[in-house]
């Protein structure tokens, strides 16, 4: 697990959160990039404990959201209002203390992803970055999510990172969903990969591999697909 350089409570409404600091070491902050965790996970996920380990390295200062749910040890989700209020509110907490004042990239791994989408507007996000997207329940395509998709784009460009094998949707799913939608939204998939991202010993392509497809499209989400313009972000 990556070491949080600092770790900081956060009063909500609905519970005290936690916001878990992986900062910019030499030279200014290109940018900040807030995540949440899952509903079946906490902060601990290896994929955002890689983004959280590996961003700041290319400038990126990552936040990592912990639900006050999760704070408050108990192992099932609160309900859709308060897990939206908690995000909402922590990101916002962080623009008054003065973070986040740079560019601001908000996502979140499966259900962390659905509520930065449902929240982007509120706080003003630049983009949105989802690492696998749950578009619908497993064996339940009728049950679509990309109403989340469609008002994050609507308001910001988002990046969906996808599993081949993610039984919530693969990213040929999620592009026809996203293709319909107004906006702009970038599916990238990750080959042989399932929800979690972990891929079988079988695989032709390694978890390292797997890591350098997350850490790069991560970089580009935040960077990238804004010009990457500016003397910060062409050091």
């Amino acid at each position: 697990m990556a070491s949080a350089d600092r770790v900081e409570e956060i009063e909500t409404t609905v519970g005290v959160a936690r916001a878990h600091f992986h900062e910019v070491h030499t030279g200014v902050p290109r940018g900040t990039l807030v995540l949440g965790h899952g509903a079946g996970g906490g902060v601990d996920a290896w994929d955002l404990q890689l983004l959280a380990r590996e961003l700041p390295r290319h400038g990126i200062e990552t936040i990592v959201i912990e639900q006050p749910w999760a704070v408050a040890g108990k192992r099932v989700a609160a309900g859709q209002s308060n897990v939206d209020a908690a995000f909402r509110e922590a990101v916002n907490d962080l623009r008054r203390s003065g973070e986040a004042l740079r560019r601001l990239v908000v996502g979140g791994r499966s259900s962390g992803g659905r509520i930065a989408c449902r929240t982007a507007a509120d706080v003003k996000a630049d983009a949105v970055l989802c690492l696998a997207f749950p578009l619908h329940p497993p064996g339940k395509p009728e049950n679509s999510r990309a109403d989340e998709l469609a008002a994050a784009a609507a308001k910001a460009p988002v990046t969906v990172l996808q599993g081949d094998r993610d039984p919530f949707g693969g990213p040929v799913e999620v592009a026809d969903a996203a293709a319909a939608l107004d906006g702009t939204v970038l599916v990238v998939g990750v080959p042989w990969a399932d929800h979690s991202f972990r891929v079988s010993a079988k695989a032709p392509l390694t978890s390292e591999e797997v890591g350098l497809i997350l850490t790069e499209t991560a970089r580009r989400a935040v960077l990238q697909r804004h010009g990457n313009a500016g003397p910060l972000l062409a050091r």
